[in-house]
């Protein structure tokens, strides 16, 4: 079916604002023509959170993360920030799990003071349960904790290749195992002190290795009985702190052909999807589409929780995305429409990758940093137009399939 899409301009010529003296002194500069400078309040009334997910940098890249932070994303209108530090990160409470060559406190607390200046909200992350594994190796929870293998059995390979006769995506931890909260919840409570966060992003997407029936503690348990143990889990833990959950939101929508028909990879064929039912409301959902522009955000907001809808590469797919989000908002009940959040742009590269094709572009098909220019050109067109409906236009056509 084709969608009646919003005229948009799109600017793929894109930069970064320099600051400069006259800008702090509250002079404006002259306005570069690939810049983009929006208004907030007309941004916040069609997409409350605006946000921009991305690994940790190197230390080295540091200093340069902080200018794209000020001088790209805060003029772009982007008030969410959501950094992925998983084990690279010089852990104090758990110094058996550091990175000595990661980030320390000293770098998040500069990260979480301009983030506070600039009105941007931050969340780390950290994988929880899924996500321990990458490929032939194993990550630094399971190398350091191995007992905490939920299939031990299965040996990682040398040579990785999907699919593979175990079904072998990522290990996970057994959230059943006495220990492994103990151990997880220190570095989450570390981190989330260090980037001074009121919010707290868990991972808990494309999770394969769970309710093994090898597994002492978990065999024979429903898969959605103990996703959503590991997820209640959480959530109570950083309920306790004042900080909100958020997660991936796949392993909540039933995958299957006759059901929803997206598979195993942004839904789930383990029998997870069910644990929706069981899940603390509170929790804010980050619905993950990349191929496609999927209506599964109206699946959350019925059942009760905040969503995210989540873009990567794709300007076709992201423009639809977020039209869908306009509408979702307008024209839903007032509790239901409250329950629409906006759009995360995520980045899957390193952030070195990122800012080299953001600079100097890219002759992928599709790329991150071009659908985030393409983002910030809707923001801006978005709040130049007083947050109305844009015109239609008849000449425009939809994007084809999974553009």
């Amino acid at each position: 079916m084709m969608r009646p899409i919003h005229t948009l301009t799109v600017l793929l010529s894109a930069g970064c604002i320099l600051a400069t003296a006259a800008n702090r002194e509250g002079i404006t500069p002259p306005r570069p023509a690939d810049s983009v400078f929006v208004d907030i309040s007309v941004l916040d009334n069609g997409f409350p959170i605006r946000a921009f997910s991305v690994a940790l940098p190197s230390v080295k890249q540091a200093d340069t993360f902080f200018d794209f932070v000020e001088n790209d994303l805060v003029p772009a209108g982007i008030n969410t920030l959501v950094v992925r530090v998983n084990w690279a990160y010089d852990f104090e409470s758990r110094p058996e799990l550091a990175d000595p060559d990661g980030w320390n406190r000293s770098l998040a607390g500069r990260l979480a003071a301009l983030c506070r200046e600039k009105g941007i909200r931050l969340v780390p992350l950290i994988n929880l349960l899924g996500h321990q594994s990458w490929h032939g190796t194993a990550g630094k929870l399971l190398q350091v904790y191995p007992q905490f293998d939920e299939k031990p059995r299965v040996k990682l390979p040398e040579n990785y290749v999907w699919p593979n006769p175990d079904r072998l995506y990522c290990k996970s931890y057994c959230p059943n195992h006495p220990e492994v909260h103990d151990v997880v919840f220190d570095c989450v409570d570390e981190v989330v002190e260090a980037f001074g966060a009121t919010d707290f992003h868990a991972g808990l997407d494309e999770v394969f290795d769970l309710a093994d029936t090898d597994c002492p503690r978990c065999g024979g348990l429903d898969p959605a009985e103990v996703f959503a143990g590991e997820v209640n889990r959480i959530a109570a833990h950083l309920r306790r702190k004042g900080v909100r959950l958020w997660m991936w939101a796949d392993r909540l929508i039933d995958g299957r052909r006759d059901a929803s028909g997206y598979g195993e990879w942004s839904a789930s064929i383990g029998n997870t999807h069910r644990a929706i039912d069981r899940i603390d409301r509170s929790v804010m959902m980050c619905d993950w589409h990349y191929r496609d522009a999927e209506q599964s955000a109206v699946y959350f907001a019925i059942k009760g929780f905040d969503v995210v809808t989540c873009g990567w590469e794709r300007p076709g797919v992201t423009r639809m995305q977020l039209d869908d989000m306009l509408r979702f908002r307008r024209h839903s009940s007032k509790y239901m429409s409250e329950r629409f959040k906006g759009y995360m742009q995520t980045v899957w590269s390193g952030f070195g990758q990122f800012m080299d094709e953001y600079h100097n572009g890219s002759d992928k098909e599709f790329c991150a940093a071009r659908n985030y220019r393409f983002l910030k050109s809707y923001f801006r067109q978005f709040s130049e137009d007083g947050g109305g409906i844009l015109p239609h236009a008849g000449e425009e056509k939809a994007p084809a399939f999974g553009q």
